[in-house]
């Protein structure tokens, strides 16, 4: 576990954070940009030092201002990973990760020929750091961090200053790196599909406060997440499993809660756990059973909750049995249907609205 209370005040921003974050596993700190997360990261990293606070990582305490604890940040075992990758420009590729590593301190639980092959490192070891493109810079820079063997790591948008090529390239190895490596991180990002890729435990943060954390799929439900990501990315997040696929179609069965959703089949096999983004703007109500349709996802639910949404349309939220949807439908829909808590519906959803960046293997 993660445990952090801190309060900063510099001038006119004021920051107090408090939350306890299950390790391993990735937990995002998530909010609009200048909200706090980097000055967040950087007080737990030991950068920054706080006005008072408690930071622990399982039982070792690294700050307790009303003990007089304050571990340094040389010997808090936490690696970090900037916006930028900060290598040495006048190492090549291997100097900058053994420079790390001889200087690794506590246990050894990766080495570098893991560190290489996980991040595929091999083809870059004898270049310069000029020679590497921005994602491979990155990809240095998060092996050089991990060879610190730290207990925690701390990534600040890792992948800000890439175009989408370069950071459709890292993705993966931040993937990878999640499920094949037990080290807890803290990923800081303003980018939710990010956070839907990579993230366990989400962190909500506004105006220098921590407001809401627990783990993905409940948070995508929040009013807070909704304020934050703005109303056309708003949609919840449901983890499934493939249950078969279907070689005629090309499409593929995904079981959520009671219901059944159809994907598009590309790498997809029976057995396979999945998360889905589905967003409320994509989810078309029915009161009956609909005909005639090219839409091939017809799941059946219960109006859980209604609310009101941007302009003049609401919020709809829909148990399916066990999983929960969102649809934004107007106020005139909700008037002519009768949508009301408790009323059986069915939640209609495009195949092709369920795109490749809203998908996640678990």
């Amino acid at each position: 576990m993660l445990r952090v209370r801190v309060a900063l005040r510099r001038g006119a921003f004021a920051l107090r954070a408090r939350f306890d974050l299950p390790t391993p596993g990735v937990a995002a700190l998530f909010g609009r940009s200048g909200c706090g997360k980097s000055t967040l990261i950087n007080l737990i990293a030991g950068l920054l030092e706080p006005d008072e606070g408690f930071i622990a990582i399982d039982e070792r305490v690294l700050l307790d201002t009303s003990s007089g604890i304050r571990i340094a940040a040389e010997a808090r075992r936490i690696g970090y990973v900037f916006q930028d990758a900060r290598l040495f420009p006048h190492l090549r590729v291997a100097a900058n990760l053994r420079y790390a590593e001889r200087r690794a301190a506590g246990a050894r639980y990766v080495g570098f020929d893991e560190v290489s092959a996980l991040l595929a490192l091999e083809p870059l070891l004898e270049r310069r750091v000029h020679q590497l493109s921005g994602g491979e810079k990155q990809r240095v820079a998060i092996g050089r961090a991990l060879l610190g063997q730290p207990r925690l790591l701390l990534l600040d948008e890792p992948l800000t200053s890439l175009d989408g090529a370069r950071r459709e390239e890292v993705l993966p190895y931040l993937e990878r790196l999640r499920d094949q490596l037990a080290v807890p991180m803290v990923y800081v990002s303003h980018q939710f599909d990010e956070v839907l890729r990579l993230a366990t435990h989400v962190v909500l943060m506004d105006a220098g406060a921590t407001i809401a954390e627990g783990e993905i799929g409940p948070m995508s439900l929040r009013p807070e997440l909704r304020r934050i990501v703005g109303a056309d990315a708003v949609g919840a997040v449901i983890d499934g499993e493939v249950r078969r696929v279907e070689a005629d179609g090309g499409l593929a069965a995904v079981q959520i809660g009671d219901g059944e959703l159809r994907l598009r089949a590309a790498g997809l096999a029976p057995g396979m756990r999945l998360r889905v983004q589905i967003l409320a703007r994509d989810v078309i109500v029915a009161t009956g059973d609909p005909q005639g349709l090219s839409v091939r996802n017809a799941v059946r639910g219960t109006v859980r909750a209604i609310a009101a949404d941007v302009a003049d349309a609401c919020l709809i939220t829909i148990d399916v049995g066990g999983a929960e949807i969102l649809a934004r439908v107007t106020a005139d829909a909700v008037r002519e249907l009768a949508l009301a808590e408790g009323l059986p519906v069915v939640a209609l959803v495009k195949t092709v609205s369920i795109s490749a960046d809203r998908l996640r293997r678990l």
